[in-house]
């Protein structure tokens, strides 16, 4: 498998710490900035591996599933870490979280026409 993409997010929930909404908008903001034709181009969208790596206050308190799933294709791995940010709120509530969020696409390669500069 070759790395051919990698799309950072951040995702907020401005009213509660819910880790997981923060973090699948995170999700989104990363992809929805992408429109990645070259697994198109392979006809096999559905084999690329998706690594998504979460940073939240508490990671235990996201839903890796609901974050999988929130991905259109792949094998999809989801590792959440400490990182992101809890902040209070405007009215002095601890309220607001951030989730910050790296999403990688690989893709086998191999007989393909396509090259990589670093093959």
């Amino acid at each position: 498998m070759k790395p051919l993409i990698c799309e950072l997010g951040m995702g907020a929930d401005v009213h509660g710490h819910d880790y997981t909404k923060a973090a699948l908008r995170g999700i989104s903001d990363a992809i929805r900035h992408s429109s990645l034709t070259i697994f198109y181009s392979y006809k096999h969208p559905s084999e690329m591996r998706v690594d998504v790596t979460i940073g939240v206050p508490a990671p235990d308190k996201v839903d890796k599933e609901a974050v999988a799933s929130a991905l259109p294709f792949g094998d999809v791995n989801v590792r959440v870490v400490k990182g992101g940010l809890d902040d209070k709120g405007m009215g002095g509530a601890e309220d607001i979280t951030l989730a910050a969020v790296a999403v990688e696409a690989w893709l086998d390669t191999e007989g393909h026409g396509f090259k990589l500069a670093n093959d």
